[in-house]
């Protein structure tokens, strides 16, 4: 039986359009006008600054810097995939079975773990401590593991976990322990099966820390081939900004003119371009763990 709405209701539901429409369009409009200036010529944005609507359209921005690094910057791309994909696997298989452990409650010393992790958020060895541990005991210098392994775990994220593992409920582990199931077994059948919206959270969280980190990049890699995409722009960004503010040899900074500001733009959109096209094949599993949880007894 269809339920008829009355006045509130359908002013109540025209106003929430409204508004959430206004919020989009508010959240949207820097991203519109960081596309449009990349498209625009430099010089009709040093004249008129910046639009939402692309000022003598072009794309010589974008020549200049495919033009010069395309080929780096592909491998770049292909860099921060595999950091990102590999990584956040890693991260979510580590901070998930430490956070299962820890929700046990009959864990022998799952207090002392808990307080060990929670002491880190705190207290820091500080930066020197943190480099010359990853570069000589680990080795993390000048490979992909350097990219990796120091982002592989966030106590945040570890305690977020713990939380949802600790709501399931603790009969369904005791029956799979009477029916002769371990605790690998329960975390691998039960626990990770019932948690698909933490997971799924977590793991964006992480995704979006590798794509973005430059970094552990500045840290440890020195080779150009094993720059991530992040870097990578940035150190194009910075060689545009010195180049446009006069600092090379004398003579060179007259002879060249580079797009300073719409290179800015432009490296932007390179850079979350793939997230924005990514993002509506990511929401259907992110709406579909929720939707999951939502149900759960």
């Amino acid at each position: 039986m269809k339920v008829k709405k009355n006045k509130n209701d359908i002013v109540l539901q025209v106003f929430a359009y409204l508004f959430i429409g206004f919020i989009g369009l508010v959240c949207f409009y820097p991203l519109l006008m960081t596309l449009s200036v990349s498209f625009s010529s430099e010089k009709v944005i040093a004249l008129n600054g910046y639009s939402a609507v692309p000022q003598g359209f072009t794309f010589d921005t974008y020549i200049w810097i495919f033009g010069n690094s395309g080929k780096e910057i592909l491998r770049s791309y292909g860099v921060t995939i595999t950091v990102t994909t590999v990584g956040t696997l890693f991260a979510l298989l580590i901070t998930s079975m430490l956070s299962f452990a820890v929700s046990i409650t009959d864990l022998k010393y799952r207090n002392v773990i808990s307080f060990i992790c929670n002491f880190t958020i705190i207290f820091g060895a500080g930066l020197i401590p943190w480099y010359y541990v990853c570069v000589n005991f680990y080795h993390l210098k000048d490979n992909l593991l350097g990219l990796i392994v120091p982002s592989v775990f966030s106590v945040w994220n570890m305690f977020l976990l713990r939380t949802y593992f600790k709501a399931i409920s603790q009969s369904l582990y005791e029956a799979a322990r009477i029916d002769g199931a371990n605790y690998f077994q329960i975390y691998t059948k039960i626990a990770l099966p019932l948690s698909k919206t933490p997971l799924l959270t977590v793991g964006l969280m992480y995704a979006l820390q590798y794509w973005n980190d430059w970094w552990n990049a500045l840290m440890f890699i020195s080779v150009k081939k094993l720059w991530p995409l992040q870097y990578f722009l940035y150190n194009i960004l910075s060689n545009v900004n010195a180049i446009s503010s006069g600092r090379v040899p004398a003579g060179a900074a007259a002879k060249i003119q580079l797009p300073s500001e719409t290179v800015k733009m432009a490296v932007t959109i390179l850079t979350i371009g793939p997230i924005i096209f990514a993002y509506p094949f990511i929401q259907k599993y992110f709406v579909s763990g929720v939707m999951t949880g939502a149900v759960k007894e």
